[in-house]
Protein backbone atom coordinates (compact mmCIF):
# COMPACT_ATOMS: atom_id res chain seq x y z
CA UNK A 1 0.00 0.00 0.00
CA UNK A 2 1.61 3.35 -0.88
CA UNK A 3 1.92 6.26 1.35
CA UNK A 4 -0.74 9.02 0.78
CA UNK A 5 -0.28 12.78 -0.23
CA UNK A 6 -2.08 13.34 3.12
CA UNK A 7 0.81 11.03 4.84
CA UNK A 8 3.23 13.46 3.00
CA UNK A 9 1.94 16.80 4.05
CA UNK A 10 1.78 15.71 7.63
CA UNK A 11 5.61 14.98 7.24
CA UNK A 12 6.46 18.63 5.63
CA UNK A 13 5.21 20.10 9.29
CA UNK A 14 6.89 17.58 11.17
CA UNK A 15 9.32 18.36 13.46
CA UNK A 16 11.69 15.27 13.67
CA UNK A 17 11.52 14.78 10.07
CA UNK A 18 12.44 18.98 9.28
CA UNK A 19 15.02 18.55 12.01
CA UNK A 20 16.84 15.11 10.20
CA UNK A 21 16.55 16.90 6.95
CA UNK A 22 18.57 20.07 8.40
CA UNK A 23 20.99 18.06 9.83
CA UNK A 24 21.83 16.12 6.52
CA UNK A 25 22.21 19.80 5.01
CA UNK A 26 24.62 20.73 8.04
CA UNK A 27 26.78 17.31 7.63
CA UNK A 28 26.73 17.34 3.86
CA UNK A 29 27.80 21.18 2.99
CA UNK A 30 31.70 20.71 4.89
CA UNK A 31 31.95 16.99 3.80
CA UNK A 32 31.32 18.29 -0.09
CA UNK A 33 33.37 21.66 0.61
CA UNK A 34 36.16 20.22 2.72
CA UNK A 35 36.27 16.83 2.55
CA UNK A 36 40.30 16.52 3.67
CA UNK A 37 39.03 18.56 6.54
CA UNK A 38 36.09 16.41 7.58
CA UNK A 39 37.96 13.32 6.90
CA UNK A 40 40.91 14.86 9.88
CA UNK A 41 38.28 15.98 12.01
CA UNK A 42 37.33 12.41 11.75
CA UNK A 43 40.44 11.13 12.84
CA UNK A 44 41.56 9.69 9.74
CA UNK A 45 43.89 10.93 6.99
CA UNK A 46 43.16 12.87 4.13
CA UNK A 47 43.77 9.72 1.58
CA UNK A 48 42.41 10.07 -1.46
CA UNK A 49 40.35 7.51 -0.86
CA UNK A 50 39.03 9.20 2.50
CA UNK A 51 38.07 11.97 0.74
CA UNK A 52 36.52 10.17 -2.00
CA UNK A 53 34.49 8.43 0.34
CA UNK A 54 33.50 11.66 2.48
CA UNK A 55 32.88 13.72 -0.62
CA UNK A 56 30.48 10.68 -1.64
CA UNK A 57 28.81 10.38 1.99
CA UNK A 58 28.32 14.57 1.62
CA UNK A 59 26.37 14.09 -1.70
CA UNK A 60 23.93 11.69 -0.04
CA UNK A 61 23.37 13.74 2.86
CA UNK A 62 22.81 16.73 0.77
CA UNK A 63 20.21 14.40 -1.56
CA UNK A 64 18.47 13.50 1.80
CA UNK A 65 18.59 17.08 2.69
CA UNK A 66 16.61 18.29 -0.72
CA UNK A 67 13.51 15.27 -0.31
CA UNK A 68 13.07 15.85 3.65
CA UNK A 69 12.80 19.81 3.49
CA UNK A 70 11.12 20.09 -0.52
CA UNK A 71 9.36 17.32 -0.97
CA UNK A 72 9.23 14.71 2.38
CA UNK A 73 8.62 10.91 2.50
CA UNK A 74 9.67 7.70 4.12
CA UNK A 75 11.86 6.53 1.47
CA UNK A 76 14.16 9.62 2.15
CA UNK A 77 13.90 8.61 5.80
CA UNK A 78 14.56 5.07 5.07
CA UNK A 79 17.05 6.45 2.79
CA UNK A 80 19.02 7.93 5.91
CA UNK A 81 18.60 4.76 7.48
CA UNK A 82 20.56 2.53 4.68
CA UNK A 83 23.11 5.30 4.57
CA UNK A 84 23.45 5.62 8.59
CA UNK A 85 24.34 1.61 8.05
CA UNK A 86 27.02 2.54 5.45
CA UNK A 87 28.35 5.21 7.82
CA UNK A 88 28.59 2.37 10.51
CA UNK A 89 30.55 0.23 8.54
CA UNK A 90 33.32 2.73 7.15
CA UNK A 91 33.56 3.98 10.71
CA UNK A 92 33.92 0.05 11.94
CA UNK A 93 36.72 -0.48 9.51
CA UNK A 94 38.27 2.25 10.12
CA UNK A 95 38.83 1.97 13.84
CA UNK A 96 40.05 -1.74 13.04
CA UNK A 97 42.71 -0.45 10.54
CA UNK A 98 43.52 2.93 13.37
CA UNK A 99 46.96 3.94 13.50
CA UNK A 100 46.38 5.40 16.66
CA UNK A 101 46.73 8.79 15.89
CA UNK A 102 43.21 10.89 16.41
CA UNK A 103 41.59 7.55 17.64
CA UNK A 104 39.62 9.27 20.21
CA UNK A 105 37.61 11.50 17.25
CA UNK A 106 36.87 8.38 15.58
CA UNK A 107 35.41 6.32 18.30
CA UNK A 108 33.19 9.58 19.32
CA UNK A 109 32.31 9.53 15.41
CA UNK A 110 31.25 6.35 15.82
CA UNK A 111 29.12 7.07 18.83
CA UNK A 112 27.43 9.71 17.20
CA UNK A 113 26.47 7.91 14.34
CA UNK A 114 25.25 4.76 16.02
CA UNK A 115 22.93 7.64 18.24
CA UNK A 116 21.71 9.33 14.82
CA UNK A 117 21.13 5.67 13.42
CA UNK A 118 18.58 4.77 16.33
CA UNK A 119 17.28 8.36 15.76
CA UNK A 120 17.07 7.87 11.73
CA UNK A 121 15.17 4.52 12.47
CA UNK A 122 12.74 5.70 15.10
CA UNK A 123 11.51 8.11 12.63
CA UNK A 124 11.33 5.79 9.38
CA UNK A 125 9.49 3.41 11.23
CA UNK A 126 7.08 5.86 12.69
CA UNK A 127 6.59 8.03 10.10
CA UNK A 128 5.98 4.97 7.68
CA UNK A 129 1.92 4.46 7.36
CA UNK A 130 2.93 0.80 5.48
CA UNK A 131 2.23 -2.28 7.32
CA UNK A 132 2.47 -5.90 7.13
CA UNK A 133 0.27 -8.48 8.16
CA UNK A 134 2.72 -10.69 10.39
CA UNK A 135 1.31 -14.29 11.34
CA UNK A 136 2.74 -16.35 14.27
CA UNK A 137 3.04 -19.48 15.81
CA UNK A 138 4.26 -21.01 18.82
CA UNK A 139 3.65 -24.87 20.45
CA UNK A 140 4.58 -25.77 24.08
CA UNK A 141 4.10 -28.49 26.10
CA UNK A 142 2.87 -28.09 30.14
CA UNK A 143 2.79 -30.84 32.47
CA UNK A 144 -0.68 -29.89 33.69
CA UNK A 145 -4.37 -31.16 32.90
CA UNK A 146 -5.70 -28.89 30.26
CA UNK A 147 -8.66 -26.83 32.65
CA UNK A 148 -5.67 -25.71 34.76
CA UNK A 149 -4.33 -24.62 32.06
CA UNK A 150 -6.68 -23.08 30.47
CA UNK A 151 -7.94 -21.14 33.23
CA UNK A 152 -4.12 -20.08 33.47
CA UNK A 153 -4.60 -18.66 30.43
CA UNK A 154 -7.94 -17.15 30.97
CA UNK A 155 -6.86 -14.68 33.79
CA UNK A 156 -5.74 -12.11 31.40
CA UNK A 157 -4.55 -9.55 34.21
CA UNK A 158 -2.15 -12.05 34.64
CA UNK A 159 -0.73 -12.08 31.48
CA UNK A 160 1.74 -9.44 31.73
CA UNK A 161 3.46 -12.09 33.91
CA UNK A 162 4.92 -13.90 31.47
CA UNK A 163 4.50 -12.08 28.31
CA UNK A 164 7.50 -9.61 28.56
CA UNK A 165 6.31 -6.67 26.14
CA UNK A 166 2.46 -6.64 27.59
CA UNK A 167 2.20 -3.69 30.46
CA UNK A 168 -1.25 -3.91 31.24
CA UNK A 169 -4.15 -6.11 30.77
CA UNK A 170 -7.33 -4.71 32.18
CA UNK A 171 -10.77 -6.51 32.31
CA UNK A 172 -13.32 -4.13 30.97
CA UNK A 173 -16.02 -6.46 30.69
CA UNK A 174 -17.37 -10.29 30.38
CA UNK A 175 -15.80 -10.65 26.75
CA UNK A 176 -13.86 -7.02 26.53
CA UNK A 177 -10.23 -5.66 27.93
CA UNK A 178 -7.85 -3.06 27.32
CA UNK A 179 -4.38 -4.00 26.49
CA UNK A 180 -0.84 -1.80 26.90
CA UNK A 181 2.33 -2.53 25.90
CA UNK A 182 5.92 -1.84 24.81
CA UNK A 183 6.73 -1.17 21.42
CA UNK A 184 10.39 -1.02 19.71
CA UNK A 185 12.23 2.38 19.93
CA UNK A 186 10.63 3.33 23.52
CA UNK A 187 7.13 3.11 22.07
CA UNK A 188 3.89 2.33 23.96
CA UNK A 189 0.79 0.77 21.99
CA UNK A 190 -2.78 0.42 23.41
CA UNK A 191 -6.07 -0.83 22.06
CA UNK A 192 -9.37 -2.67 23.41
CA UNK A 193 -10.03 -6.53 22.39
CA UNK A 194 -13.31 -8.93 22.47
CA UNK A 195 -13.05 -12.08 22.87
CA UNK A 196 -14.74 -13.26 19.66
CA UNK A 197 -14.81 -17.26 20.35
CA UNK A 198 -13.95 -19.46 23.82
CA UNK A 199 -14.85 -23.10 24.55
CA UNK A 200 -13.97 -23.81 28.19
CA UNK A 201 -10.89 -25.80 28.44
CA UNK A 202 -10.48 -25.50 24.86
CA UNK A 203 -9.95 -22.87 23.13
CA UNK A 204 -9.92 -18.52 23.38
CA UNK A 205 -9.72 -16.61 20.52
CA UNK A 206 -9.46 -12.67 20.41
CA UNK A 207 -9.84 -9.73 18.11
CA UNK A 208 -8.82 -6.06 18.10
CA UNK A 209 -11.77 -3.24 18.16
CA UNK A 210 -11.22 -0.34 15.99
CA UNK A 211 -9.43 2.04 17.05
CA UNK A 212 -6.51 0.08 17.99
CA UNK A 213 -3.22 0.87 18.00
CA UNK A 214 -2.05 -2.02 16.06
CA UNK A 215 -5.00 -4.19 14.84
CA UNK A 216 -4.70 -7.89 15.93
CA UNK A 217 -6.41 -11.19 16.06
CA UNK A 218 -5.34 -14.54 17.70
CA UNK A 219 -6.30 -17.84 19.33
CA UNK A 220 -4.92 -19.92 21.89
CA UNK A 221 -6.00 -23.77 21.71
CA UNK A 222 -5.37 -25.88 24.27
CA UNK A 223 -5.56 -30.13 23.66
CA UNK A 224 -4.18 -32.75 25.84
CA UNK A 225 -0.22 -34.00 25.05
CA UNK A 226 -0.12 -37.03 23.89
CA UNK A 227 0.32 -40.20 26.16
CA UNK A 228 -1.14 -38.06 29.08
CA UNK A 229 1.90 -35.75 29.34
CA UNK A 230 -0.25 -32.60 29.90
CA UNK A 231 -1.19 -29.96 27.79
CA UNK A 232 -0.18 -29.28 24.55
CA UNK A 233 -0.53 -25.18 24.08
CA UNK A 234 -0.92 -24.04 19.98
CA UNK A 235 -1.26 -19.91 19.87
CA UNK A 236 -1.80 -18.60 16.82
CA UNK A 237 -0.88 -14.01 16.54
CA UNK A 238 -2.00 -12.22 13.93
CA UNK A 239 -1.05 -8.60 13.49
CA UNK A 240 -0.27 -5.49 10.81
CA UNK A 241 3.38 -4.89 11.85
CA UNK A 242 4.03 -1.06 11.46
CA UNK A 243 6.80 0.49 8.94
CA UNK A 244 6.25 -2.51 6.30
CA UNK A 245 9.15 -5.01 6.03
CA UNK A 246 11.80 -2.31 6.31
CA UNK A 247 10.35 -1.81 10.04
CA UNK A 248 10.03 -5.52 10.81
CA UNK A 249 13.78 -5.69 9.75
CA UNK A 250 14.94 -2.67 11.96
CA UNK A 251 13.03 -4.20 14.51
CA UNK A 252 14.76 -7.38 14.72
CA UNK A 253 18.01 -5.36 14.42
CA UNK A 254 17.20 -3.81 18.21
CA UNK A 255 16.38 -7.27 19.53
CA UNK A 256 12.18 -7.00 18.64
CA UNK A 257 12.35 -10.52 16.85
CA UNK A 258 8.30 -11.26 16.55
CA UNK A 259 8.88 -14.89 16.96
CA UNK A 260 11.45 -15.14 19.48
CA UNK A 261 9.39 -13.14 21.75
CA UNK A 262 6.38 -15.81 21.58
CA UNK A 263 8.71 -18.44 22.57
CA UNK A 264 10.25 -16.34 25.31
CA UNK A 265 6.62 -15.96 26.53
CA UNK A 266 5.43 -19.45 25.83
CA UNK A 267 8.46 -20.66 27.74
CA UNK A 268 7.90 -18.25 30.96
CA UNK A 269 4.05 -19.46 30.92
CA UNK A 270 5.55 -22.79 30.88
CA UNK A 271 7.37 -21.89 34.31
CA UNK A 272 4.31 -20.35 35.47
CA UNK A 273 2.49 -23.51 35.25
CA UNK A 274 4.36 -25.81 36.40
CA UNK A 275 6.48 -24.36 39.04
CA UNK A 276 4.32 -21.22 39.98
CA UNK A 277 6.87 -18.22 39.00
CA UNK A 278 9.39 -17.91 36.46
CA UNK A 279 13.01 -18.73 36.91
CA UNK A 280 15.49 -16.02 37.20
CA UNK A 281 19.05 -16.02 36.09
CA UNK A 282 22.11 -14.77 37.45
CA UNK A 283 22.45 -12.80 34.16
CA UNK A 284 18.84 -11.63 34.27
CA UNK A 285 17.90 -11.35 38.05
CA UNK A 286 15.04 -8.48 36.81
CA UNK A 287 13.05 -11.02 34.49
CA UNK A 288 10.96 -8.79 32.27
CA UNK A 289 12.65 -5.48 33.40
CA UNK A 290 15.85 -6.02 32.76
CA UNK A 291 14.52 -6.89 28.61
CA UNK A 292 16.09 -3.01 27.34
CA UNK A 293 19.18 -4.42 29.02
CA UNK A 294 19.36 -7.90 27.72
CA UNK A 295 17.37 -7.68 24.56
CA UNK A 296 15.83 -11.11 23.07
CA UNK A 297 17.54 -12.55 19.54
CA UNK A 298 17.52 -16.05 17.75
CA UNK A 299 20.13 -18.23 18.81
CA UNK A 300 23.43 -17.75 17.23
CA UNK A 301 27.22 -18.34 17.93
CA UNK A 302 29.03 -15.89 20.19
CA UNK A 303 30.88 -13.42 18.15
CA UNK A 304 34.34 -12.92 18.84
CA UNK A 305 34.02 -10.14 21.08
CA UNK A 306 30.89 -11.48 23.12
CA UNK A 307 33.30 -14.31 23.36
CA UNK A 308 36.01 -12.32 24.99
CA UNK A 309 33.38 -9.99 27.00
CA UNK A 310 31.46 -13.87 28.37
CA UNK A 311 35.22 -15.10 29.44
CA UNK A 312 36.15 -11.89 31.43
Amino acid sequence: MKTDTRSTSRLRHDPLVRGLGWASALLGVPQVAAPAGFARALGVDDALRHRSATTAVGVRELAAAAGLLGRPHPAWLWGRVGGDLMDLTMLTRALKNHDGRGLGRTVAATAAVTALTATDVYAAVTRTRRSTPMELTATTTVTQPPDRVYALWRDLERLPDFMAHLEEVRVTGPRTSHWRASAPFGKTVEWDAETTEEVAGRLIAWQSVDGADIDNSGEVRFEPAPGGRGTEIRVTLRYDLPGGTLGKAAARYFGEEPHQQLDDDLRRFKQIAETGEVVRSEGAPGGKRARGEFPQHPARPLTEDELKEALA
